[in-house]
């Protein structure tokens, strides 16, 4: 699913690919604005680690997860 970052004081969001659940990034979302750590830590499908200090957090948009579709459709 496609997670969107908005960083204070940055021009463009950061967009990743993970392959975890919405439940589960909701709740990495969580612990991190609740102060239980400083950053928040996400990882994308690629093995990438995305490190965001919580006080410059915008705003996190979860997507829905996209179905990969093979093959040619009907026009």
């Amino acid at each position: 699913m496609e997670v969107k970052i908005g960083v204070q004081h940055a021009p463009r969001e950061i967009v990743l690919e993970s392959g975890q659940s919405v439940e589960e990034v909701e709740g990495i979302v969580a612990e991190a604005l609740a102060g239980k750590t400083g950053l928040l830590s996400l990882q994308d499908e690629n093995g990438r680690k995305v490190l965001v200090p919580t006080d410059r957090l915008a705003y996190v948009e979860i997507g829905e997860p996209t179905v990969r579709k093979v093959g040619f459709g009907a026009l």
